[in-house]
Formats: C-alpha cells, sequence, structure tokens
C-alpha cells in the first residue's frame, strides 16, 4: 500500500521570498530522489483569477465576498490537486496556504474566529515554514521587483499581519517561524533542516 505523502506550506509577508524557497525546496527533494508536486494559493484556476482580480484592483467586491473566494479556490484547490498528490505519495510544497487567510483577512476584512471557522475542514499541513522579514524589507524588496503594488502592500498592513502570524504559531501545530532576512541560501538550509525532521 502506497504510503501518503507530506503536506508542506510555505508562508510569510508578500516579498519575503516564499516563491524562491519553494522553488529551491522542489530543487532539493527531486535531488533526493523523492517526488514533489508545487503549488500555490489563490491558485492559476477561475476562483484564483478572481481573487487575483481583487488584489491588483481590477474588479472589487466586499471583504465577506472575497474571502470565501479564497475558501471556494482552497476547497477546490485540495479536491482536485492537493489530495490526489498527497495519495500518490508526493511531498506537496505549496506556496501560501491556510495561514495565509488567517494573517491577512482579519487586516481589511472579517474577524480570525469567522475566518478559522469557514477554514476548519480543510487539512493542515503536516509542516508550515513562515519565513520572518520585517515589514520595511519586504516593501524595499516589492518595489525593486515589480511596478505595481498589491492591495496589502504597504508597511503599516504588513506589520498588522505579521501580528496574525505571530498569534497563530501559538494557536496551531506544526509552525516553524525561519529567519528570512538572511542570505537565500542560509534560508534555503534552514528550511531543509526542517524538512528533514518531517521527512525522517
Amino acid at each position: 500500500m502506497k504510503t501518503e505523502g507530506k503536506f508542506i506550506a510555505l508562508e510569510g509577508l508578500d516579498g519575503s521570498g516564499s516563491s524562491t524557497q519553494v522553488q529551491l525546496l522542489s530543487d532539493w527533494i527531486f535531488k533526493k530522489g523523492l517526488k514533489a508536486h508545487v503549488t500555490k494559493e489563490p491558485t492559476n484556476n477561475i476562483i484564483g483569477g478572481l481573487i487575483r482580480g481583487q488584489l491588483t484592483n481590477s474588479w472589487k467586491t466586499s471583504q465577506v465576498c472575497f474571502q470565501l473566494l479564497f475558501s471556494a479556490d482552497r476547497a477546490h484547490h485540495l479536491e482536485t490537486e492537493i489530495e490526489p498528490s498527497l495519495k500518490k505519495g508526493n511531498i506537496v510544497v505549496s506556496d501560501r496556504y491556510l495561514y495565509s487567510t488567517l494573517a491577512y483577512g482579519p487586516v481589511e476584512g472579517p474577524d480570525m474566529e469567522w475566518l478559522e471557522q469557514i477554514n476548519s475542514k480543510f487539512r493542515r499541513p503536516d509542516l508550515t515554514i513562515i519565513l520572518k522579514v520585517p515589514p520595511k524589507v519586504c516593501m524595499e524588496r516589492i518595489k525593486k521587483s515589480r511596478h505595481e503594488v498589491e492591495l496589502f502592500e504597504n508597511e503599516e498592513k504588513l506589520a498588522k499581519v505579521w501580528n496574525n502570524y505571530e498569534k497563530i504559531v501559538t494557536k496551531y501545530p506544526n509552525i516553524v517561524i525561519v529567519d528570512g532576512n538572511k542570505p537565500v541560501e542560509k534560508v534555503h538550509q534552514d528550511i531543509v533542516k526542517e524538512v528533514v525532521k518531517l521527512l525522517s
């Protein structure tokens, strides 16, 4: 009988480097002779497209509707991608997942308790790594890499998001904070140490 794979999520503020670290981690997993499935939230599916539209101010809906879109996108993501991949024994690595909703959602929208409730049935990752990078540094990185700034991308909002991440760490298991302000390769090494613990 095939053993189910492991589910790893990388989280952090916009500009914390999670996308880079997801790619480095998946490369490391492949080099170890294991199978990785790389994914992200919001997804590239129809619902994810609606979410990105609101993030880039292409269209607007209420914050309650916006957060329900994230939950619908997650439900579809689990059903069509994450769960089937785990059943095949893959290590699923997601750039953002459930805890992004709990960290970002309350900044402009419904409170964390409501968000926890509507996301309560979803699978929790076997390991969540949250990259810790100061909001000021994140904003400097964002401005260097992109022309447009998204909905949550200002220093004050990012500081509130980080405060929510710190609350999440005290409430949920299997979460590790990694210093994302180090050189890229050193951050990768710190992440690999945590993944080795999970896989051993």
